[in-house]
């Protein structure tokens, strides 16, 4: 028979297909999932753009309250306010690691932190390059014109 310790030819080749067949759907997995994932803001499919915008005036009341605490500093209602946004979906402009931070807007009749934010980016915090409205939990974003 087979000599102990050696693995049997018909079970090394089903193992040589499962680990090659996993690394292949790994790797076109990765490779379609680029094209998505790393959308920068002016390529189609993005969900920020020169023309997704608007104005603070147009921002539900609880928005324009929370730009105004981003601009004074605070207090923030919330712990998690002025903490770092990931950008993990890369919908807004790429920027290096701690340039955006986000911030809640009250949802009304909410009784958690609710879907809607700003999110800011710049230094200091409190004069920020641009800032962002999402109403849908980060699915998109609105640039807010001032």
């Amino acid at each position: 028979m087979f000599r102990t310790g050696l693995v049997p030819p018909s079970s090394r080749l089903r193992w040589a297909l499962h680990k090659w067949g996993a690394a292949v759907v790994v790797v076109s997995c990765l490779a379609a999932g680029a094209n998505t994932w790393a959308r920068r803001p002016d390529q189609p499919g993005s969900t920020v753009s020169t023309a997704t915008s608007i104005g603070l005036a147009s921002l539900p009341s609880e928005a324009r309250a929370t730009h105004r605490l981003i601009l004074a500093g605070g207090p923030f209602p919330f712990s998690k306010d002025g903490t770092v946004f990931g950008n993990r979906e890369r919908l807004l402009p790429r920027q290096a690691r701690g340039h955006y931070r986000e911030y809640t807007v009250r949802t009304p009749g909410s009784r958690d932190r609710g879907a809607r934010r700003i999110v800011c980016g710049g230094k200091p915090p409190t004069d920020p390059e641009a800032c962002f409205y999402t109403d849908d939990h980060y699915a998109s974003f609105k640039r807010i014109a001032p």
